[in-house]
C-alpha cells in the first residue's frame, strides 16, 4: 500500500499530466493547421524527444517483435482518432469536441464487454441514452444559433474520434501485456501513428473535408505544434502513463475527469468558445454520464475471461 507521501507525489504527477494534456486541443486550434497536418507534426516532433528519453535512461525493453507490432498497430488506429478529433475541434470547438471524445469511457466499456467478457454494471446502460440526447443537443439540430462552424459535422467527427480512441485503447492494452516501459510503448505507438497519418494523407478524402498534410513548415503555426508535442504528447502522456496505474481508483477517476473539464475552461477563456444554452445542456448531460460511468461503472470478469 502507498504511503501518504508517495500518494501525494504520484497524484501531483498525474494532475500536472492532466493539466498539460488539457492544453493540447487549444494549442492545435491556435496553430491554424489542418487536421492531418496538426496530427502528423505533433507526432513526428514528439518522436525524437521520446527516443532521447529512452536513450538517456537506458530503458530495457524485453518485448518481442510481434508485441511491438501490436503497439505500432495501435498507433495506426490512433491516427484515425486524431484526424477525427482535430476535425471536430475545427467544426465545433476544442471544449465540446474534447468532451465528446471522452465519451469513449462508454465505448471502451462496451467493447471490453464484447471482447473480454467484462460485464458493465447498470450505470453504463443508463448513461447511453443520456449521452445520445446530449449529442443531439450539442449538434444544434434544434438550435437557432448553435456554436461552431458546422456543429452536426463536428458531433459526427467527435463520435468517430471516440470510437477510434476506444479501439486504440483496447489494442494498446493488449500490446502492454508484458508491462513494457511507458516510454518505449509510447514511442512505438507514436511511430505507428505517424505511418498511419502518412497513409491517410495520400488517400482521396477531400469529399470528407480532409485535406492532405502540408509539409511546408510555417511560423508561428509549427511553434504551437512543437509546444503541443513537448507539453502534451511527451510530458503529459508520460506523466499520466506513469501515475495512473499507481493510483487508487477514486484518484484515477478524478484525474481522468479533470482533463476535459479543464479543456472546456481553456476554450471559454482563451478561445472565446461560448456554446448555446442547448449545447451547454447537452455538455452537462454528457459530462454527468461520464462522471457516473467513471466513478460507478465498474465491470465484472465474465466466465470466458480475456482473449
Amino acid at each position: 500500500m502507498m504511503s501518504t507521501s508517495e500518494l501525494k507525489r504520484t497524484m501531483s504527477i498525474a494532475l500536472v499530466g492532466a493539466l498539460a494534456i488539457s492544453f493540447a486541443p487549444i494549442l492545435y486550434s491556435v496553430s491554424g493547421l489542418n487536421p492531418l497536418s496538426g496530427a502528423f507534426f505533433r507526432m513526428i516532433y514528439a518522436l525524437p524527444f521520446l527516443a532521447l528519453i529512452i536513450w538517456f535512461r537506458g530503458i530495457d525493453d524485453n518485448r518481442n517483435f510481434n508485441t511491438r507490432l501490436i503497439a505500432i498497430g495501435a498507433g495506426i488506429v490512433f491516427a484515425l482518432d486524431f484526424v477525427s478529433y482535430h476535425s471536430s475541434v475545427d467544426w465545433i470547438g476544442a471544449g465540446i469536441s474534447t468532451l465528446i471524445g471522452n465519451s469513449q469511457v462508454l465505448i471502451v466499456t462496451l467493447m471490453s464487454w464484447w471482447l473480454f467478457g467484462e460485464r458493465p454494471n447498470l450505470s453504463i446502460l443508463v448513461a447511453l441514452p443520456i449521452v445520445m440526447l446530449g449529442l443531439l443537443l450539442i449538434s444544434g439540430i434544434w438550435d437557432d444559433e448553435p456554436y461552431g462552424s458546422n456543429p452536426v459535422r463536428g458531433v459526427i467527427a467527435g463520435i468517430s474520434a471516440a470510437v477510434f480512441y476506444s479501439g486504440f485503447l483496447i489494442i494498446y492494452r493488449f500490446a502492454n501485456r508484458e508491462l513494457a516501459p511507458a516510454t518505449s510503448l509510447q514511442f512505438d505507438s507514436t511511430a505507428g501513428c505517424v505511418f498511419g497519418l502518412l497513409v491517410i494523407s495520400i488517400l482521396p478524402l477531400q469529399a470528407l473535408h480532409i485535406e492532405p498534410i502540408d509539409f511546408q513548415p510555417t511560423w508561428p503555426s509549427h511553434g504551437w505544434i512543437l509546444s503541443l508535442a513537448i507539453v502534451g504528447q511527451v510530458f503529459g502522456w508520460l506523466a499520466i502513463s506513469y501515475s495512473l496505474p499507481r493510483l487508487p481508483a477514486a484518484h484515477t477517476s478524478f484525474v481522468l475527469l479533470l482533463q476535459p473539464v479543464l479543456t472546456i475552461v481553456w476554450g471559454v477563456i482563451l478561445l472565446s468558445e461560448l456554446p448555446s444554452i442547448q449545447q451547454f445542456l447537452g455538455m452537462c448531460l454528457i459530462l454527468g454520464s461520464i462522471v457516473g460511468v467513471t466513478v460507478y461503472g465498474s465491470v465484472e470478469d465474465g466466465a470466458e475471461g480475456e482473449i
